[in-house]
């Protein structure tokens, strides 16, 4: 299960993914990922999440900071 700060980044990432039109498959092979990686993250039943790695590379992809994923502050 997903903490609140990965559910929240993971909900950021895939907002900015529906609106830059792209599949789940496009943006995991865009970041060097098998291409069924961002379906099991955004999968409430599979444990894979995304590492600050993956973070960067998706900033690369969406021409943003990797900043751009997190919360303006703590979540409780």
């Amino acid at each position: 299960m997903a903490t609140k700060i990965e559910e929240y980044i993971i909900d950021r990432v895939r907002e900015m993914r529906l609106s830059k039109g792209l599949s789940q498959m496009a943006l995991s092979q865009k970041i060097g990922m098998s291409s069924s990686f961002v379906s099991h993250v955004e999968s409430s039943k599979r444990r894979a999440k995304y590492n600050i790695n993956h973070l960067n590379e998706i900033a690369k992809t969406f021409n943003c900071s990797p900043k751009d994923f997190w919360p303006d502050a703590p979540i409780s």
